[in-house]
């Protein structure tokens, strides 16, 4: 398995923001870590990320869940060296309590990706699976848990 470094991993998601989804730009994510097991992503909490009623908006929140298990899923191809196509197919979403600070994205299934990537890759075609996702505020609180199910198929 080859490296994939955190400053590689947030220079790529620059990338994928800037150039392919300007929406992931507009609420300038941040990759705090991530390894073989987790992934955490931070979404600042400011005026473009805020709704009227002064916490984070629902879109925002989104987008964070989807960064953190799509990033979670293509780190472990990376380490693979192999080429992915990935879509969401369905996000279950329950906001526990209202964000007013910044929240941090956190997938610690990176065992069970590998696994899936592995499936995918002996049986060559598409497969389906859930990832959770569970999103903090800054004093560690859980304000809301995802269930993303991501579609992927290995070259």
């Amino acid at each position: 398995m080859k490296p994939v470094s955190l400053s590689t991993m947030r220079w790529k998601l620059f990338l994928l923001g800037f150039f392919k989804i300007p929406m992931i730009h507009y609420v300038r994510p941040r990759i705090i870590s991530c390894d073989d097991n987790n992934i955490q992503i931070k979404i600042p909490f400011r005026r473009r990320t805020k709704n009227h009623l002064n916490s984070m908006y629902f879109g925002a929140l989104t987008i964070g869940a989807d960064l953190s298990a799509g990033l979670m899923v293509f780190y472990a191809c990376g380490r693979m060296n192999k080429k992915l196509s990935l879509a969401f197919k369905s996000v279950k979403g329950e906001f526990i309590k209202r964000p007013e600070s910044a929240v941090f994205f956190n997938c610690s299934q990176g065992v069970f990706v590998r696994e899936k990537l592995e499936e995918a890759i002996r049986l060559n075609e598409r497969i389906n699976f859930t990832l959770s996702v569970i999103a903090t505020n800054d004093t560690n609180e859980c304000v809301a848990t995802f269930e993303m199910e991501v579609s992927i198929r290995v070259y």
